[in-house]
């Protein structure tokens, strides 16, 4: 506990002022109490692009992410940034995500591009396809160089799609199986925006399939997401 509360403020001792004003302005940001409606409100789709898979010990390299406003795909409103890294990763990994070295060491400040996207995502709800990792990383990220512990809302399309597809549960799990079935392309596997982008359209699938279950807030839809991970737990 001492030695968390010491890593916290040792990182808002590093912050500049301007980007202590950014944090702070983001807080400041009014949070929605009521419901938000699926298909008339504002949520942002989000992918990273790590140095590895280990959630406690790899770094955050990239991230992606994209808008869904009532309904629809927004391409005006997007968001890209690599987060400079003090030494690339490997050659592996690289090759998996394209991200180069020279890329990797000069990208945005880490603490800049982490503040950039927070105020692109205001305070609207997150989707990600398996959000735990997606989640761990970003989390890990704003507490390391904001000093900040991101808490916020979340859905977990590798879950919703399941509970809205019963029969097609068993036989897709990964991310690539459910746009093969929905015929949706991604020409840009491992880009972080790219795979956002995608992963918006499998989202507007599934708003479309929660609607007819008379599924129609985010509320209602993480109840659902919690089903499905309790029948999955169980199964």
């Amino acid at each position: 506990m001492i030695g968390r509360l010491l890593g916290w403020l040792r990182s808002q001792h590093n912050l500049t002022q301007v980007q202590q004003h950014k944090l702070s302005d983001w807080r400041d940001i009014p949070s929605v109490t009521r419901p938000r409606a699926i298909n008339s409100s504002r949520c942002v789709v989000v992918d990273v692009e790590t140095s590895g898979l280990n959630l406690w010990e790899d770094r955050l390299i990239s991230i992606g992410a994209v808008a869904v406003v009532n309904g629809k795909i927004d391409l005006g409103d997007c968001f890209y940034s690599v987060l400079q890294q003090e030494t690339a990763s490997d050659r592996e990994n690289i090759l998996l995500h394209g991200i180069g070295v020279f890329e990797q060491t000069e990208g945005v400040p880490a603490a800049d591009a982490l503040l950039a996207f927070l105020h692109f995502l205001q305070k609207d709800p997150l989707i990600a396809f398996h959000v735990t990792f997606d989640k761990t990383m970003i989390v890990r990220a704003m507490r390391k160089y904001l000093g900040y512990s991101f808490n916020h809302l979340w859905s977990d399309m590798a879950y919703v799609m399941p509970a809205l597809n019963p029969e097609l549960a068993s036989r897709y799990r990964s991310l690539d199986e459910w746009l093969g079935h929905f015929d949706i392309r991604n020409d840009a596997r491992h880009n972080a925006l790219a795979d956002a982008l995608v992963t918006a359209q499998l989202f507007q699938v599934g708003a479309v399939q929660a609607k007819k279950r008379n599924i129609i807030d985010f509320v209602a839809l993480r109840d659902l997401e919690k089903a499905q991970r309790w029948v999955s737990e169980v199964g």
